[in-house]
């Protein structure tokens, strides 16, 4: 397959494949759009079956990230890289030297930061090789985005209850979580502190059960999670956990998560809104790890106003919902058209 003909290449700037030999390093950095500013957006290290699941996951996780910083008013573009191989046996200080010099071939169009299979002490080592890295932290402050990516999935949840189900508060409120690792399980916390009552899955079965008893929750399996009975249903997992399938064995009445390209296609979007589910776009939704990050790299970084940035995720989900309300249509293009207003001006 070539790059210009596949079906989720969308006008980006630029894609660079890098390898090298000595470390093991097979990468790809996709840059989507540079328009408001560099690209940022996190290093993902994962066992690709195929180079092909490679450039399709890199494509379509850039693209996303120029939406979300335009929607997050952030003056940044978007952009993704990936490494084919197993983080937890093929990581090394050499490959992650050698991707650091991949990022710094590119002078500065594209920042990464840590993602899925890669951590702040990777983006260290990868920084000996780069200036072009964030989420580094502030201030001897640890620079880990997910306790700020939950933050913003609960702020987007207030907002996706009130319209979907007309409620102003979570107490009782039933959600079920799809993976609860780093962000997941602390926007299961914020839930539980919030009233709500819990069904949990993920395929670490035993990080799953310690969760879980200390939230009091409810456990499934990961194939079951969307015929729970719940209100809401949250994807923190891997993207594409919406298909048709999914879609028809739902009982949720509102979607909201953390998870990347929740949507296996761009029509599940319309299966979405023909059962009456109200889908939270997942780019406006997980905005607020990328918030955090953009602010470290201000000189007058505030921890008050990063929090408040992210609040406004809230604020942005109003808008959505209420013109998608207004004009007959599914979230998911209201949040598309506000965001290619934001970067192509």
């Amino acid at each position: 397959m070539t790059v210009f003909s596949h079906p989720d290449f969308d006008h980006h700037q630029r894609i660079v494949f890098g390898a090298d030999a000595a470390s093991g390093l097979r990468a790809i950095i996709a840059i989507h759009n540079t328009r408001r500013g560099p690209a940022l957006g996190g290093l993902r290290i994962y066992p690709y079956a195929s180079d092909d699941e490679a450039l399709t996951d890199v494509l379509r996780l850039s693209r996303g990230m120029t939406y979300k910083s335009a929607l997050a008013d952030l003056p940044l573009g978007g952009g993704k890289a990936v490494i084919i191989a197993d983080p937890r046996r093929d990581k090394t200080p050499e490959l992650l030297r050698a991707m650091g010099r991949l990022v710094d071939s590119l002078n500065g169009d594209y920042i990464t930061a840590e993602d899925s299979g890669s951590s702040e002490a990777d983006m260290r080592v990868i920084a000996e090789t780069t200036e072009h890295v964030g989420g580094l932290g502030h201030d001897g402050v640890s620079g880990d985005p997910s306790p700020f990516t939950a933050k913003g999935v609960f702020c987007a949840m207030r907002s996706a209850v009130r319209h979907g189900l007309g409620r102003d508060d979570f107490d009782g409120l039933r959600v079920g979580i799809q993976g609860v690792g780093h962000v997941g399980a602390q926007l299961a916390r914020q839930l539980h502190e919030a009233g709500a009552r819990l069904i949990l899955t993920d395929v670490d079965r035993d990080a799953l059960g310690q969760l879980a008893a200390s939230l009091e929750a409810d456990i499934t399996t990961p194939e079951a999670i969307a015929e729970a009975d719940v209100d809401v249903f949250a994807p923190c997992a891997m993207g594409a956990a919406l298909s048709a399938s999914v879609v028809e064995r739902l009982k949720a009445r509102v979607v909201c998560g953390a998870a990347n390209n929740q949507l296996a296609s761009p029509d599940i979007a319309d299966l979405l809104k023909a059962r009456g589910i109200l889908y939270t776009p997942d780019y406006v939704a997980n905005a607020g790890g990328v918030i955090e990050i953009a602010w470290q790299r201000r000189h007058d970084y505030r921890r008050d106003a990063v929090m408040a940035h992210i609040a406004g995720i809230e604020t942005t989900l109003d808008e959505i919902f209420e013109r998608a309300r207004r004009e007959d249509s599914d979230p998911n293009s209201v949040a598309d058209a506000l965001a290619r207003e934001r970067f192509r001006g």
